[in-house]
């Protein structure tokens, strides 16, 4: 008579569940016990998308006041001062948990911790009985509201149809820009510039990646900031080919700017790449990460560790990653001499999220190539709202040498 055997197997989450353990185990021998739970935080922050973005912009309310030169008093709002609220320039001003927006205009006063800006319009909610909000540089909302010829399209990716903003040149052009948001934004952050390449009779592709909430997901439904967004910026490359494009500006926003400089060494059609613009760009992510970890208050050490959990294979179980982020091929400082495109790059000194050390670094190497324009005063991709006319005027010469 047989005995019967009875196997037990290991459920498949406690079986990850030991995983985390022995991974978290040896980030504690790198970064020390207590530090080991900042590396697992900070690291999977970085590769995870936001899916709510907090108000940490206090509203203090809204009035009506008399200006000088005006004949009719102004609607003003009242803000607590911070690095980006105290700046000159046109904004947008999510309020509410992003149930309310609204656009603020010119200082019209200061107080010590308080600034007052003209109120240009709000556009939908309830800002009488908003308490914060979040500081932003989308200004525009859509393309509707340039009054030119636009198309809802979809970008076939590998991933499934990705949601894009086609806005049409005038008259025949076979000459394309194609822009690219970044990190926890969507592609609204690209739409001030779509006036100045309008003017230069460029069609303009506005268009969504993997993990940015309009795009499908990837399956680990994390970003690979550059290392995987770029296959969707290809796909965006061969649908601009496919509709008559002969030539291609890659334009990218912050992260935007590290995915289309990879776009621009590895997709199909990078013979059509004419240039690259890039606004405030992540050019090297071991930098950046060490900056933001320093203003934590954090030490080297465990900003090293981050980056190394990161971009390990042993990694991945605390990232959630499928596959390890390559940094040393996303430093295209270091690799610029790889690079051959003409590249228009804009960054401001004050940047306080991405540093400008990568710029200036990517500039310095390459003088003949990199049209460097710094700015002093600007914030992390708020160039045009600043400066409007500075900004679109370095587009326009840089596009005026190129033609």
């Amino acid at each position: 008579m047989n005995a019967r055997v009875t196997v037990r197997t290991t459920p498949r989450w406690l079986r990850a569940l030991g995983f985390i353990g022995v991974a978290v185990g040896g980030l504690a021998m790198i970064a020390g016990g207590a530090m080991a739970v900042v590396v697992v935080v900070f690291a999977r922050t970085v590769v995870t998308p936001p899916r709510v973005r907090k108000d940490d912009v206090a509203i203090l309310g809204t009035e009506s006041i008399i200006v000088a030169g005006e004949h009719e008093p102004v609607r003003a709002i009242v803000l607590r001062a911070t690095a980006d609220t105290v700046l000159d320039g046109r904004y947008g001003l999510w309020f509410s948990g992003q149930s309310g927006h609204a656009r603020v205009g010119e200082i019209l006063s200061r107080g010590q911790t308080t600034v007052t800006r003209r109120l240009l319009q709000r556009d939908f909610g309830e800002l009488n009985r908003a308490e914060g909000g979040r500081w932003s540089g989308w200004y525009y909302l859509g393309p509707w509201e340039f009054g030119l010829p636009f198309e809802n399209v979809t970008i076939p990716t590998l991933l499934g149809p990705a949601p894009a903003w086609w806005v049409s040149a005038s008259g025949d052009s076979t000459r394309w820009v194609i822009q690219v948001h970044g990190r926890a934004v969507r592609r609204q952050e690209c739409l001030r510039a779509v006036p100045v390449f309008h003017e230069a009779g460029m069609h303009s592709l506005l268009v969504s990646y993997r993990n940015d909430g309009e795009a499908p997901e990837s399956r680990d439904g994390r970003y690979g900031l550059g290392d995987t967004e770029w296959q969707d910026v290809a796909a965006a490359m061969r649908f601009a080919r496919e509709h008559g494009a002969t030539e291609i500006v890659l334009m990218g926003w912050s992260m935007g700017g590290a995915i289309v400089m990879q776009a621009a060494l590895r997709a199909e059609d990078r013979d059509l790449v004419s240039g690259i613009v890039l606004e405030s760009p992540a050019v090297d992510w071991s930098d950046i990460l060490h900056f933001q970890g320093t203003g934590y208050g954090l030490p080297a050490a465990v900003n090293g560790a981050v980056i190394s959990t990161i971009g390990s294979r042993w990694g991945r179980v605390i990232t959630g990653l499928e596959q390890a982020i390559d940094f040393p091929r996303l430093d295209m400082a270091v690799r610029a001499e790889i690079l051959e495109l003409p590249i228009l790059l804009m960054h401001s000194d004050d940047d306080g999220y991405v540093p400008i050390t990568g710029s200036r670094a990517l500039a310095a190497a390459r003088p003949d190539i990199v049209t460097f324009e710094e700015f002093t005063v600007a914030r992390h991709t708020k160039l045009w709202n600043y400066d409007p006319e500075r900004w679109n005027g370095a587009i326009r010469r840089w596009l005026s040498a190129r033609a």
